[in-house]
């Protein structure tokens, strides 16, 4: 099979990432690597008799039970016992398998024993460069096989231009990534009550080494005893196996098409909320304030730390730049948060008509 690498399409640059044809695996099939965080030797986090591994494990084990009942879905265990995974081989069986999730569950601790509360993690900034290089040296093995430059028409993984492709892709499962760990924080907090510590970026190895959206749950404190015992109860695994599975079937019921994910920017989802209406029955549209300058500033994304769908206003003399737009409030938050998490904190949801 031939491809043509200029299109730069996102299913071509997929099979080149993970080395395997883009048909490999069955449109309607949706795949999730489920990792369970330490293991074996490594216990993870352990306070007042509750070990980070056993609980982590009993969890996934369950997430991935609720997840069996959905049609089309493959689930895939990084580990099923106390066994000792290394971290860089977690991420490998995700990229192997052509996983369209990689969710990694962990317990959180400090020293202190008041914090409590849920966290989740989708890849960090600061280490957005790795992911490139890894994807590099995986695809290094692309020179090895027979007839390489037929098969991968113009894609050689050693050429800065062939990267390209990568930062679309990186940039897409970044944006995904936002998108579920919002499913699950809003699960946790709306359904259960929990105290949500907010979705955070930060450079963990897990998370940046893999090729497909993912995220890192910290399901709360052990060094909080009351938590630690909720966590630690057939109970509390239970509920919280449960939102993590409802918050996957969720995304893949608004995001997964034809074996991929669609539309970064989900304008054109529906939205599980009511749309909003003006009085003179023009239906509003919402956008994302990114921010407002004297100076005029070209709307590329390379400008607007990698978003696109940028377009601006003038008056006063004051230029302001938004990000995206939607009829729906949700999704309008989600893009707000999205903004928040590239590097605008004080992004905010403008309503027009």
């Amino acid at each position: 099979m031939k491809f043509n690498y200029c299109s730069f399409c996102l299913i071509t640059i997929f099979m080149f990432l993970t080395n395997t044809s883009a048909f490999s695996q069955n449109d309607e099939t949706f795949t999730i690597v489920l990792d369970a965080g330490h293991g074996g030797k490594d216990p993870g986090n352990s306070y007042h008799g509750y070990t980070e591994k056993g609980i982590a494990l009993k969890t996934v084990l369950k997430v991935g039970t609720f997840l069996e009942k959905t049609d089309n879905v493959k689930i895939i265990y990084t580990r099923t016992s106390d066994v000792f995974i290394e971290l860089a081989n977690r991420p490998k069986i995700a990229n192997k398998a052509n996983a369209n999730l990689f969710v990694s569950i962990h317990c959180n601790s400090v020293k202190s024993f008041q914090p409590s509360g849920t966290e989740t993690f989708v890849m960090g900034l600061s280490r957005s460069d790795l992911n490139l290089e890894v994807a590099k040296k995986e695809n290094s093995v692309i020179l090895l096989e027979d007839n390489f430059k037929d098969t991968y028409q113009g894609f050689d993984p050693n050429k800065p231009e062939s990267l390209i492709g990568l930062t679309i892709l990186q940039e897409e499962n970044l944006n995904n990534s936002i998108i579920l760990a919002t499913e699950i924080q809003d699960n946790f907090t709306n359904n259960l009550k929990r105290n949500s510590r907010g979705i955070k970026q930060q450079p963990l190895w897990v998370l940046d080494a893999v090729y497909m959206p993912s995220v890192l749950i910290e399901l709360g404190f052990l060094s909080n005893k009351e938590e630690g015992e909720f966590l630690n109860s057939e109970e509390g695994q239970d509920k919280m196996a449960l939102q993590i599975a409802n918050a996957i079937v969720e995304y893949k019921k608004k995001y997964f098409g034809t074996g991929r994910i669609v539309d970064r920017t989900i304008q054109n989802t529906k939205s599980t909320l009511p749309t909003e209406t003006a009085s003179d029955g023009k239906e509003s549209v919402y956008r994302v304030q990114l921010l407002a300058s004297s100076k005029k500033i070209a709307l590329i994304p390379s400008n607007f730390r990698g978003l696109n769908n940028i377009t601006s206003t003038f008056d006063s003399e004051i230029y302001r730049y938004m990000y995206g737009e939607t009829s729906s409030l949700d999704t309008a938050k989600k893009m707000q948060l999205e903004a928040k998490l590239t590097g605008y904190p004080d992004a905010f949801v403008v309503s027009f008509k």
